[in-house]
This record gives structure tokens, sequence and C-alpha cells, in this order.
């Protein structure tokens, strides 16, 4: 077994390889199994394996692991600036059709917003973190998703970032509005938002 060609392959793939990209190198189950084992790769989780000793940051997973997932809520808030709590997980939205399964890991934690395809393609926009980059709702779209999902939220975070959000010079209320009437929310928006415009 060439460790060195190993190591190659996984450094072209972003440190991260499939099963599959693992038996294309003639490696069998067993021999996977065997370099788990000797700890010279880790499993991440079902089907995908990692260099025991790269040091993976979280979102440099998320972005391998959940290429299409869009970064919103908690996660999103804080990024913003919308919010001074670090989440404890991940919060992403995802297509509905998507495999529940896909999330059952224990690095990184997620939390998973399933919603339908058409959802996922509007007010998204691209996030720098560290060394990688993922999709994330823009501020217009967090704050409908918070107006949505308002029962859900810890009235205190919604508080901030609504206020937080009303004093971006970033923010697009043409977006605000357009958003809200897709994601149902334009009565409730308005009701808020629109006593501070």
């Amino acid at each position: 077994m060439d460790i060195k060609k190993l190591k190659d392959k996984f450094i072209k793939n972003n440190g991260i390889l499939k099963s599959n990209q693992l038996y294309d190198l003639d490696l069998n189950y067993n021999d996977i199994q065997y370099l788990v084992e000797e700890e010279t790769i880790e499993k991440i989780r079902n089907g995908y394996y990692c260099l025991k000793d790269n040091n993976f940051n979280e979102e440099k997973l998320l972005s391998v692991l959940f290429p299409t997932a869009v970064v919103c809520m908690d996660s999103a808030l804080f990024y913003y600036g919308y919010s001074d709590k670090t989440p404890l997980c991940w919060h992403i939205a995802v297509n509905k059709d998507i495999s529940k399964a896909k999330f059952k890991i224990s690095f990184p934690v997620v939390k998973p917003y399933y919603m339908e395809p058409k959802e996922l393609e509007y007010g998204v926009t691209t996030a720098k973190y560290k060394n990688s980059s993922m999709k994330i709702f823009d501020r217009d779209r967090v704050i409908c998703e918070c107006f949505k999902y308002e029962k859900k939220l810890d009235k205190e975070l919604f508080n901030k970032a609504v206020q937080a959000y009303i004093k971006d010079s970033k923010k697009n209320i043409k977006n605000l509005l357009e958003y809200s009437v897709k994601r149902n929310v334009q009565n409730k928006v308005k009701n808020v938002i629109g006593l501070f415009l």
C-alpha cells in the first residue's frame, strides 16, 4: 500500500475521500479498516474518510459533506453580527428530499432545516470561513427566516436580530419585502420592521 500516493489523493480532494475513491486506489474494505485501526485515516461518517493527522475545521467539513446546504438561522445571525451568541451547532437549510440519515453525524453537529428546493434558490450568497467558503442566506433572507421560525427562536435572540438588522447599513429593504412574500411572512415583516422605516 503506497501511503504517499494515498496522502496525495486526500490532498487533491480537499482532505476527504469517499469509499469508492479509496477503492479506485486498489484498496478493499479490509485495507480501509486496517488504515482506520492503524490511525492513518479516520472515518468521518459512513462512506467518508480523512487523514488522521489532518486538522480539519468544521467549516471545511461542512462544505465538503454538504455542498448544497445553506447556512441559516442562528449560524447566519452570528456570521452577520446580529447575534453575539455562538451557536452550539451549525444551522443549515437543505433540500427536504435529502436523506435525513446524512445529518446523523457527531462532527460537525448540524441542525437541518428542510425546505422545498425552490426555497434554496433565492437570497443565497457566499460566506468566507477561514480557508473555505459556504453558501449562506443573505442578511435580508435571514431576517425573513427569523419571522418564519419566530416561535422556535429565543425571544431575546429574535428581538436582537431584528434590531441589528434595522440598524444595518447593508440591509436591502426591497429584497426583504420580496423574500417576505415568498416566505409568506410579509404581514409580520411590515408590522414589525415597517415601524422603523
